[in-house]
């Protein structure tokens, strides 16, 4: 176990590392779906954010979703399998409270992928979406949008390296407006909203000794890094090639910001509107990701082979908000 009555509560938010994660995977449902990308960028206090794991995963299935993230089948048939690296990601965020854009998305395949590899619990953990609003900094949307709204470079959308990088960016901005604030203790953060994620507050970090007995992996495969065996000195907003333009997963990514709570407020509604028109997608491609993410939504909610009252109502609501944006299931 990894709780303790007081977790980090009490510890300063300026003097404790930060690991921010990112992976990319074959859908939304861990154990149907697997990681087949993960990276960590390692924020040391006081330090230049450095790129400290950075992976293909083997997801040990067909890959999807290559029209999001890019990688395909052959990307990963030489790729370790998540058990093989989960000593060296372990390692790579220990002593840290991790931090993701949308962790509830991440934090759940976490979940799943260190129980599959024998390890239990989770670290305290940091919502990077959320947070925007929670410190007065601007509404719920995608990390996109948020770095272009507060100048934060992001060409390297779903490779789970640069989404990393932009994302601890972001947090560089939020940990000086916490300063700025006087929000000096992880429980002065807590004080604010009462998100879901503070509640991890009450957690331990993991240490090194959760996996003493793994050792480190020779098969690490980073599609960000070809040919280079040391992530020492790795800056990564200047390293990885840009990725071209992808609409597809420029709404899909609103979709999952806007519906990360199961719901969706007019305002979240006219930009969600405004944005599919903007990039001009298909008919058939919005019917594809909207399916998409109502099945991924009914395979999670069915993974207990349970389907109870208030899940359906969820599945309601999701079906109406979709069906509002054009098209949903069954129309």
């Amino acid at each position: 176990m990894n709780t303790s009555s007081s977790g980090i509560m009490d510890r300063a938010v300026n003097e404790m590392p930060i690991a921010v994660i990112d992976f990319e995977t074959t859908g939304l449902t861990p154990g149907l779906d697997r990681v087949v990308e993960v990276s960590v960028v390692r924020m040391e206090p006081g330090k230049y954010p450095e790129l400290a794991f950075d992976t293909l995963v083997n997801p040990v299935r067909s890959v999807a979703a290559t029209e999001i993230h890019g990688i395909t089948d052959e990307d990963v048939a030489d790729a370790p399998v998540f058990e093989e690296i989960a000593g060296d990601f372990v390692r790579a965020i220990s002593d840290c409270i991790v931090a993701a854009y949308n962790v509830y998305f991440d934090i759940k395949f976490l979940a799943y992928e260190l129980n599959q590899a024998g390890l239990e619990g989770l670290p305290p953990h940091l919502c990077l979406m959320y947070m925007r609003p929670m410190l007065g900094l601007g509404k719920r949307c995608t990390l996109g949008d948020a770095c272009n709204c507060h100048g934060i470079p992001h060409s390297m959308t779903h490779t789970s390296a640069g989404d990393a990088d932009a994302a601890a960016h972001l947090m560089t901005l939020y940990l000086e407006k916490m300063k700025r604030s006087e929000i000096s203790t992880f429980g002065d953060l807590a004080q604010l909203k009462n998100y879901k994620f503070v509640r991890s507050f009450e957690n331990r970090p993991f240490s090194k000794s959760l996996v003493a007995d793994i050792s480190p992996s020779d098969s690490v495969r980073s599609r960000s890094f070809q040919g280079q065996t040391s992530l020492a000195d790795r800056k990564v907003s200047s390293s990885i090639p840009k990725m071209p333009s992808n609409p597809l997963a420029e709404y899909w990514d609103a979709l999952k910001a806007a519906l990360a709570d199961f719901q969706i407020t007019d305002d979240e509604l006219c930009d969600l509107q405004r944005k599919k028109s903007e990039l001009r997608l298909k008919d058939e491609q919005v019917r594809m990701l909207h399916a998409r993410l109502f099945a991924g939504v009914i395979g999670e909610f069915i993974a207990d082979k349970w389907l109870d009252g208030r899940e359906c109502k969820v599945l309601h609501r999701v079906h109406s908000c979709l069906s509002k944006l054009g098209w949903a299931p069954g129309e």
